[in-house]
């Protein structure tokens, strides 16, 4: 009994602590973030609910629930009427030497099931290290929820000796997305200089690296090689928007 009581008071805290970074992230309107807090928070508020056996303080639970219900509802519909107007805009810093950033943590939250066709602009899909990004990219977009059945690739043509290496390892990357049923289109720009990714489900995300905003490992058997969030990361922004109409390239 001891322990129900002590598990329902973390619980409880946990609760206040999260509603408490929801409303000070609503006051200066990021409300993308504001509404994870808050959906989180009623989440663990409905844990304690049902631990709860005074009839008082179930009452006011049901009512903070209640009342933090139509705030992040609130905040829901007013994303999504940013984004049918096109005007949705999210910005992530990510700071020098920060870890936590792998293509699956910075993407999925995008990527469902609708998801059939995607547009990668990258001048810089030339170099061993940057054919294994995209190729990692791939992989996301592959074993993702979302049904890819189309991948665009607008890049520039590397003009010296690694262009060979390039045009081979591009072509094994088809070949291999190929077998998975998708089918990379593969176009060369020598003017491009945006980098930006899109899905035809409306969400464009812009990279000031591009797909190459991570840090070289320290050695072929340190952490962070293999698992990318573990990887260190270059300093760049990430902003994101949403517009059903999203054009192609």
């Amino acid at each position: 009994m001891a322990r129900s009581g002590l598990a329902q008071d973390a619980g409880s805290t946990a609760a206040v602590t999260v509603i408490k970074r929801a409303l000070e992230l609503e006051s200066e309107s990021r409300y993308p973030q504001a509404l994870v807090c808050y959906q989180e928070g009623i989440d663990l508020l409905l844990q304690v609910l049902k631990g709860t056996k005074d009839e008082t303080k179930k009452c006011n639970l049901r009512k903070r629930i209640s009342d933090y219900m139509d705030r992040a509802e609130h905040i829901k519909k007013y994303l999504d009427q940013e984004k049918e107007a096109g005007k949705y805009h999210k910005q992530i810093k990510i700071e020098e030497n920060a870890t936590g950033f792998s293509y699956e943590s910075l993407f999925q939250e995008y990527l469902s099931e609708t998801v059939t066709e995607v547009w990668i602009e990258d001048p810089y899909i030339r170099h061993t290290h940057q054919l294994y990004n995209f190729l990692r990219f791939c992989e996301m977009l592959v074993k993702r929820p979302c049904k890819v059945k189309t991948i665009h690739l607008l890049t520039s043509l590397d003009e010296g000796t690694g262009k060979e290496q390039q045009s081979s390892g591009l072509e094994e990357i088809k070949q291999s997305l190929r077998n998975h049923g998708v089918h990379l289109e593969l176009e060369y720009s020598s003017s491009i200089h945006d980098r930006e990714i899109r899905f035809n489900n409306g969400w464009m995300i812009k990279i000031g690296r591009g797909l190459d905003y991570f840090k070289k490992p320290q050695s072929r058997f340190s952490l962070g090689y293999c698992d990318f969030d573990l990887r260190p990361c270059h300093e760049t922004t990430v902003d994101i928007f949403h517009n059903k109409h999203t054009k192609k390239i």
